[in-house]
């Protein structure tokens, strides 16, 4: 049961981020809107899905388009991972301190099978027929039926210019005026897809819940795996909820509201865990080819236009805009956040300042050495498209955009150590290190074969009613109230204290 509404709240944020950003998108004027958020959906628990039509360009007639994308809708992933792992961490919690591996590992699988079947569901719903209407959309005059979009508070830098007249400007030579384009779900690669989704969201939820029992011989991780997970995961969701209300804002004075949210609803995460390995200086390369060029957003469209294999680096925007620098400033700001607040969630036990801060840095370090290259991969870009009659390609553009995951590993840990140490010396200096700590990580001992020491009953024995733990200090008699003359009765002299 706890399996079953893990995975039906999961599907129905899924479901419904994907149903309105469609809407708000104008998706559903073009086709049914079931098949398309079924595809969407699928999309965003890491499946695959293949469109195909025909289209009319340059004079010629059935002419067949083929297009492959890899563009995964984090926002629909966001939303589903959110509920999945609330509702499958609250049903821990009734387990007690310590959960047995077996009965983990049967709540996790039952969460596992339960959701491929429903994605095998969806596999099987998520196709179509969409057809474009050029008209409708502005192909045949080249305008946009919706006005220019900018982000407030950056100048030059924030105008992205006329977002949705880009496409039928550059590409409304190159189709009539109506073409129908159909799209199909690959079963096998959505279902393999969807077992490291759901495995992977599994594992991250039970790394960074700092309330969730863990089998036994897990105790350290309570203390040293969960504060710094959980405090990245954190800054991780403020960063896109900070990237929702910059959307929010661009809304204001819009002619077009609708479409902006319906692009928050599906994209924020996209752009805004783009936007952390940038700031971080983890380079990037990339390519665009054919029409796609301009679609590209300034500067992207002169890094990535001039030819392929070009490095997409926050210096080289630096060098056309100064202000780009910002970026790193705050993610920067954004690292040491995550440090002050690993540090709030980590046992103290006594240790110094420069241990405690040590501490956090190790910790920091290798959760964002995890983190890092996962963001990349993530929002990795790869959208091809060409046009072809028998073989003969008339028309070809794409556009190609992937993060270093080497490079993210080694800038991890050493973002993750900076911040992390910082952090702890800081949260240490002010009273703050250890002031959020779980009640699993303070209930534990320090002591074990975890952490390479005895254990409580190596050291204590078994303590019991016949068997007491040995005392903290010798007794004595003038401390004994049973040992005094009076017999324990209080009306003799009181003896001095020692």
């Amino acid at each position: 049961m706890a399996s079953l509404a893990s995975v039906s709240w999961a599907l129905v944020a899924m479901a419904g981020t994907a149903a309105l950003g469609l809407h708000l998108l104008g998706a559903d004027a073009a086709g049914a809107l079931g098949p398309m958020t079924a595809a969407v959906v699928v999309l965003g628990a890491g499946g695959s899905v293949t469109p195909s039509g025909d289209v009319s360009a340059f004079g010629l007639t059935g002419a067949q388009a083929k297009t492959a994308v890899e563009i995964t809708p984090l926002g629909v992933s966001l939303a589903g991972a959110v509920l999945l792992a609330f509702f499958f961490l609250r049903s821990l919690r009734a387990a007690g301190a310590v959960l047995p591996g077996a009965e983990l590992a049967a709540r996790a699988g039952g969460v596992v099978v339960l959701f491929v079947a429903v994605v095998a569901g969806l596999a099987w719903a998520g196709h179509d027929l969409v057809t474009i209407d050029g008209e409708s959309l502005g192909l045949d005059t080249g305008k946009s039926p919706g006005g220019g979009v900018s982000i407030p508070g950056l100048g030059d830098l924030g105008d992205l210019g006329d977002i949705g007249g880009l496409l039928p400007d550059r590409l409304g030579k190159l189709a009539d005026a109506k073409a129908q384009v159909g799209f199909t779900v690959n079963t096998a690669d959505s279902l393999a897809g969807a077992v490291f989704w759901v495995a992977g969201v599994l594992l991250i939820a039970l790394l960074a819940s700092r309330r969730s029992p863990l089998p036994r011989g897990w105790e350290w991780v309570h203390r040293v795996v969960r504060p710094a997970a959980s405090a990245l995961v954190a800054v991780v969701l403020v960063a896109v909820v900070a990237g929702l209300a910059a959307a929010a804002y661009a809304m204001v004075g819009d002619g077009h509201p609708g479409r902006i949210a319906g692009a928050a609803l599906l994209g924020a995460p996209n752009g805004v865990w783009l936007a952390l390995p940038l700031g971080l200086f983890v380079p990037w390369s990339g390519h665009a080819t054919g029409a796609l060029v301009q679609v590209l957003p300034d500067p992207l469209d002169k890094l990535l236009g001039f030819k392929n294999g070009q490095s997409v680096s926050l210096g080289r925007l630096a060098e056309l805009d100064g202000r780009v620098w910002l970026l790193a400033v705050a993610t920067g700001v954004m690292m040491l956040y995550a440090g002050v607040l690993a540090a709030a969630r980590t046992p103290v036990r006594g240790v110094s300042a420069g241990a405690f801060a040590g501490r956090c840095a190790v910790g920091l370090g290798v959760a964002t050495a995890v983190a890092l290259p996962l963001l990349v991969w993530l929002t990795g870009v790869s959208a091809d498209a060409s046009l072809s009659v028998l073989g003969f390609n008339a028309f070809g553009a794409g556009v190609e955009l992937h993060g270093s995951v080497g490079l993210a590993v080694v800038l991890g840990v050493g973002w993750g150590a900076l911040g992390g140490g910082l952090g702890g010396l800081l949260a240490y200096g002010v009273g703050a290190a250890g002031r959020r700590v779980a009640p699993l990580a303070l209930s534990l001992p320090l002591t074990g074969p975890a952490l390479g020491g005895p254990s409580p009953e190596e050291v204590y024995g078994r303590a019991g009613p016949y068997t007491p733990s040995p005392v903290y200090r010798p007794s004595g008699d003038e401390t004994n109230p049973y040992l005094r003359g009076d017999g324990g009765r209080g009306d003799g002299p009181s003896p001095p204290l020692p």
